[in-house]
């Protein structure tokens, strides 16, 4: 089983370089780059099923810090496969409640899946675009109380956190 584990954690992080060296092409304009992204993101996403369905959650105590945020990123970007981010979310929810994943994270997570479900998010982690050179959040449930729900997982205020985003 050890072995299995550092196996996986290595796999993981493996994803996760492939992940963030090939996310430039999710916003090219060539829709060769753009497919050459999905596959990639899809490819993870079925593994990262496989992984959950064999291990859970992939935790830092399961598989070392470095890896457990790697399944994140990976359930992050698994945009066209719902079924596997509201796995990954339900999973990530135990874990956090255990004590065993990060709230801030889970946060992140829940917001990509409530938003790629076509309904509103809770922490404005997500943005839909840009108007008069400022970001705009996806809409929220609870719009006034955006800071205060994300000071609660640990993520700074709104305008803090779209102003490194901010095309003025």
């Amino acid at each position: 089983m050890a072995h299995d584990v550092a196996a996986l954690a290595a796999e993981l992080t493996q994803m996760a370089a492939a992940d963030h060296e090939s996310a430039v092409r999710a916003n090219s304009d060539d829709p060769a780059e753009q497919l050459a992204w999905r596959r990639l993101t899809a490819r993870h996403g079925d593994r990262l099923n496989e992984i959950m369905r064999e291990f859970g959650w992939p935790t830092a105590d399961l598989v070392g810090e470095e890896a457990a945020r790697a399944a994140w990123l990976i359930a992050q970007h698994a945009d066209r496969l719902l079924d596997v981010q509201r796995r990954a979310l339900q999973l990530m929810e135990q874990a956090v409640s255990a004590g065993l994943a990060s709230p801030r994270d889970l946060a992140f997570l829940r917001d990509r899946t409530l938003v790629n479900e076509g309904r509103k998010q809770i922490c404005g982690t997500r943005i839909a675009g840009v108007k008069d050179g400022a970001p705009v959040p996806w809409p929220c449930e609870e719009p006034e109380r955006v800071d205060e729900l994300r000071a609660e997982v640990g993520i700074e205020p709104f305008d803090e956190y779209v102003a490194r985003f901010s095309m003025t």
